[in-house]
């Protein structure tokens, strides 16, 4: 990675996913996240960690990689059913630590980080060695845990009361907090801006006490998994250019309706998509 400021730097594990025949694509919060952000034109940059047979040069085109050697990388399965999304958690790379990117040559300096954790391997303390404007946090991956035969299932988020406070924004979904919107208010008293997401029920923006509902977008879903890491990265990132918390929302509700019309990474978004959310974002109603 050259000496450089990124607008937007993701740090979490680019994930070979399992699909029902056996086979693996790739995915995760960074990789999601990262081609989201380049399709907004901003410079963005991934910090993860793989073995060397994914190829993070195809997988995130036009982004900077600094890959943390592992002998495998993360490897999920999810199986959805009529109760829901049952996942499994196959393999694991390297956590992603402060020691794990020291001497490294290059200077982790960006506008936007976006600690996106799929498995834990985010150490929160990161934030100490990144200089960064803007603090997003998608917290879903500090919130897993799994059994000796991988099935993964919702644990308590120990560091939260510490990290919420630092952040400019959170996003997580009804899914993470297992429908608990008592705890979902009770971070968002502790930090400046919270989004709930809701799957094809929208959202929920919290500043503070006060809560906007935002409904989502009409479209034909063919594959949600990645729309809650492609909401972030546009509620992120238009936050940081200067949207008001409501307006960011709804842009990242278009976007985010527009990537579960296709399958795994093919459906984060074009450059034209997202430029005909943005034109007409204006048609969402905001409801109180």
């Amino acid at each position: 990675m050259s000496l450089s400021r990124w607008d937007y730097l993701v740090v979490g594990h680019v994930t070979q996913d399992r699909l029902p025949d056996g086979s693996l694509t790739p995915g995760g919060t960074a990789a999601y996240a990262a081609r989201t952000a380049r399709a907004l034109g901003l410079r963005t940059a991934v910090l993860t960690s793989a073995d060397d047979s994914l190829d993070l040069s195809a997988v995130l085109p036009d982004i900077e990689v600094y890959r943390i050697p592992a002998p495998k990388s993360t490897v999920f399965e999810n199986r959805y059913t009529s109760d829901g999304r049952v996942q499994f958690l196959h393999a694991r790379a390297a956590p992603l630590t402060p020691d794990a990117i020291r001497g490294a040559r290059f200077i982790l300096r960006t506008a936007i980080l976006h600690l996106g954790p799929v498995a834990r391997e985010c150490d929160p303390a990161l934030t100490d060695h990144i200089r960064a404007d803007f603090l997003g946090l998608t917290p879903q991956g500090w919130m897993r845990r799994w059994d000796g035969a991988g099935r993964v299932t919702p644990g308590p988020w120990e560091e939260a009361e510490e990290w919420i406070p630092r952040a400019d924004a959170v996003v997580l979904s009804e899914e993470d907090i297992g429908g608990d919107e008592a705890l979902a208010a009770r971070w968002a008293a502790r930090t400046r801006l919270l989004a709930l997401t809701r799957g094809a029920r929208g959202c929920s923006i919290y500043i503070g006490e006060r809560v906007w509902h935002l409904p989502a977008f009409p479209a034909r879903e063919v594959d949600p998994t990645g729309a809650g890491d492609v909401f972030a990265a546009v509620f992120f990132a238009r936050l940081w250019q200067g949207d008001d918390p409501v307006q960011a929302a709804r842009r990242a509700n278009c976007v985010a309706a527009v990537s579960v019309t296709r399958p795994g990474l093919s459906g984060t978004p074009t450059p034209e998509e997202v430029v005909r959310c943005f034109e007409n974002h204006q048609d969402t109603k905001t409801q109180r």
